[in-house]
């Protein structure tokens, strides 16, 4: 996805308005977070910039905030303006770190299978920080198991994209076109015959040598017991004669 997502801050210098202002609107829910970091920073979607024109212009006529909260609610926002509420991102976002230690694995290893294609920051702030939602642990355990599991790179790599596709399309149905969907919902099923495939694989390998494990330590503390009965009893220490 890769949408650009922007901080009040951000919002402050892209568009002159004072940062106070803003946050007011916010209060007032004039403007309304696409979702939160890790951390509870709201972030907006870039639509937001337009809607804060139209705020100033009103504000420009001398209405105060509880004054456009009453004109938008009789009003509504343009036509075009509406398109700021929608994101198909709402919801919480983690930076590297929180995804990291919420997944299990290191953010090295997030770092490396951006390197490699695998997984991708679904959104940037304007300052260069990287931002996956929620539903990417998920996907960050899923690459890891399947990594345990002898997947290959290539292999990882079409799963992955499958499972993003599929949250897409979880997320905002309508907004996929159907023979996109079917592709992707074909694909994952597929994806998911051939784990359940390798984990009854697994399964069963594990059972078999768990069994062989425990038979063969039996066998080796039996022969370990044995082993001991051939060796040689201590020789006693010599008692010294009294004087």
């Amino acid at each position: 996805m890769n949408k650009d997502v922007l901080t009040l801050e951000d919002l402050a210098r892209r568009t002159g308005a004072p940062r106070e202002t803003l946050a007011e609107w916010a209060k007032a829910k004039l403007l309304k977070p696409a979702g939160f970091t890790d951390g509870k920073t709201p972030l907006f979607a870039a639509g937001s910039v337009d809607r804060i024109a139209h705020l100033r212009k009103l504000a420009d006529l001398g209405y105060g905030t509880e004054e456009i909260v009453k004109i938008v609610k009789k009003v509504g926002w343009p036509h075009d303006e509406r398109k700021a509420d929608r994101s198909p991102d709402k919801g919480r976002f983690l930076t590297v770190g929180a995804l990291a230690e919420r997944s299990g694995v290191s953010p090295r290893t997030i770092k490396h299978w951006e390197d490699k294609g695998i997984i991708g920051p679904d959104m940037r702030t304007e300052g260069g920080f990287r931002l996956y939602p929620e539903s990417y642990v998920l996907v960050c355990k899923l690459i890891r198991d399947l990594q345990l599991f002898g997947y290959t790179l290539e292999d990882v790599k079409a799963v992955s994209a499958d499972a993003r596709a599929y949250l897409a399309v979880e997320d905002d149905l309508e907004a996929c076109p159907p023979a996109d969907v079917e592709r992707t919902l074909g694909s994952l099923l597929e994806a998911i015959r051939g784990l359940l495939d390798r984990t009854r694989l697994l399964r069963e390998g594990l059972e078999r040598w768990e069994d062989i494990a425990k038979k063969k330590r039996k066998d080796i503390l039996a022969l370990q017991a044995k082993n001991r009965k051939r060796a040689p009893a201590p020789a006693k220490k010599k008692e010294k004669s009294r004087e």
